[in-house]
């Protein structure tokens, strides 16, 4: 159970979904720029930013957004599942490409704190062909689910345990996106 009465069945509108329906003014806002971030138009793919959301979630250790972010990522990418595990076990031994590797270190930086991100970080990114763009975002889209995760986690809200859950909202994500 939530910490604050959400007036709504938790199990019908678990994690961040309740919050959401609980304060819509600012749930707008803030579905707003998950859309921004991670289904605008991009040089990235949208399987590749829900992977560094699935990423920042799970070092954060928020059951909700990890688990269902994991599940947008990998209906959205074409190793799938597999991929977004082997990530979340083992960054140095996944097989990503060395740019999507070197964004994740970022990312992982940003979730400890912005300022472990370095200058040496920045470089190996654009050694591997990122632009400053994706750097930018990769940083943005790390620190917003830094800020969701905290949300979903403070709140202390529900996250099924059946990964087909996930999976079913993985499927309105990429259909209708976060704003609808």
């Amino acid at each position: 159970m939530a910490h604050i009465d959400l007036g709504l069945d938790e199990t019908q509108h678990p994690g961040i979904t309740g919050p959401m329906r609980f304060r819509p003014e600012t749930a707008k806002p803030l579905n707003e720029l998950a859309e921004a971030l991670l289904r605008g138009p991009h040089s990235m793919t949208p399987g590749e930013r829900e992977l560094i959301a699935a990423y920042v979630s799970g070092l954060n250790e928020c059951r909700f957004c990890c688990a269902s972010h994991s599940a947008f990522a990998a209906v959205q990418l074409p190793e799938g599942m597999p991929l977004v595990d082997q990530v979340k076990a083992d960054l140095d031994a996944a097989p990503v490409t060395e740019k999507m590797r070197a964004l994740l270190r970022i990312a992982g930086a940003v979730q400890e704190t912005g300022r472990k991100v370095t200058t040496a970080m920045v470089e190996a990114a654009r050694s591997e062909g990122a632009t400053d763009i994706e750097i930018h975002d990769t940083v943005l889209i790390a620190a917003a689910f830094c800020m969701y995760n905290r949300y979903v986690d403070g709140l202390g809200t529900f996250a099924p345990d059946d990964p087909e859950r996930y999976l079913d909202n993985a499927q309105r994500i990429v259909e209708r996106g976060y704003v609808y």
